[in-house]
């Protein structure tokens, strides 16, 4: 008998013998998974693939919630395997594996990311681990709201599982103000689509502000601690908003935060560029301590 009918049956007695539990039907025992990664590219297009251990037993995996095209099933050379597939009660897919000598490896498209004002977005669910992993030239990245920078990572890893919003700019645009103090010049990165003016430095007060001029978008700073250090508070028209804080290598920080309302922004830091009049008399005094000893040890020789 032809070995693709013969899976075919196993395939079709399981389906029919397997009781349905909870309203959910599984097909064989669950697949032990070797990995699990979500790949995504800058045009917002997800694919996901599931490395699957050799087992001598038929195993079920469980697929990303969506809409699922392309499905594919190969061993590690390449060749197509036989498989079979079922929905929960919620729609949800899932495909039992047959028995292999060789790792399985199941490939799938997700329905693409929808693109609004200029953010992709999505929300991906999945129980076990997973590693999201971000084509380039994409960078920066919003995390359920918190910004994160990828600079030479490839992506990140969804330890336990859980659901994750996921939200990247389409086109980045990006906005250099300067912050000046005496002589010292320091840049501000501001990553928007919002339109921002009145961009202020304010030494005395140890705060940043800006007015905003769109409603409900990312705005994402980033600046050197030395120009002005956290604790941060965030305001929008003297009302505390939340904000999110991802620090990078040689003392960057990022301040990422999302008004709901147009108005103006406060940023407030603990710590700021000082004056340097405010070390003259710290200097000074530090020199007479060490000077009047050793004047006194001189004298008595």
């Amino acid at each position: 008998m032809n070995q693709k009918i013969i899976y075919t049956i196993i395939i079709f007695i399981l389906i029919t013998v397997i009781p349905t539990a909870y309203g959910q039907l599984t097909l064989g025992s669950e697949a032990k998974q070797d990995s699990i990664e979500v790949k995504i590219n800058p045009n917002g297009e997800i694919n996901v693939k599931h490395v699957i251990s050799s087992s001598n037993m038929p195993a079920s995996v469980n697929l990303f919630e969506g809409q699922i095209s392309n499905l594919i099933v190969i061993n590690d050379l390449g060749e197509e395997k036989n498989s079979g597939t079922a929905n929960d009660a919620k729609g949800n897919l899932s495909v039992l594996v047959l028995p292999s000598k060789q790792n399985s490896i199941i490939t799938y498209n997700l329905e693409n990311m929808k693109i609004n004002n200029n953010l992709f977005n999505t929300e991906i669910s999945y129980p076990q681990k997973f590693s999201v992993i971000f084509e380039e030239p994409i960078n920066l990245i919003f995390l359920n709201n918190n910004v994160v920078f990828l600079d030479n990572k490839k992506g990140i890893a969804i330890n336990g599982g859980g659901v994750m919003k996921i939200e990247f700019y389409s086109t980045e645009s990006k906005i250099i103000e300067k912050a000046i103090w005496e002589e010292n010049e320091f840049d501000v990165e501001i990553i928007t689509d919002s339109e921002i003016q009145s961009f202020n430095f304010n030494q005395p007060e140890k705060s940043i502000s800006f007015q905003v001029n769109d409603e409900s978008k990312f705005i994402t700073i980033t600046m050197s601690e030395e120009l002005l250090g956290g604790p941060y508070v965030t305001l929008l028209d003297d009302v505390q908003i939340k904000h999110s804080k991802y620090l990078q290598d040689g003392g960057i920080v990022s301040l990422n935060l999302k008004p709901e309302t147009t108005g103006q922004v406060i940023i407030i830091g603990t710590t700021v560029i000082p004056e340097f009049s405010m070390f003259i008399p710290l200097i000074m005094g530090f020199i007479i301590i060490l000077t009047v000893p050793a004047m006194r040890k001189f004298s008595l020789r």
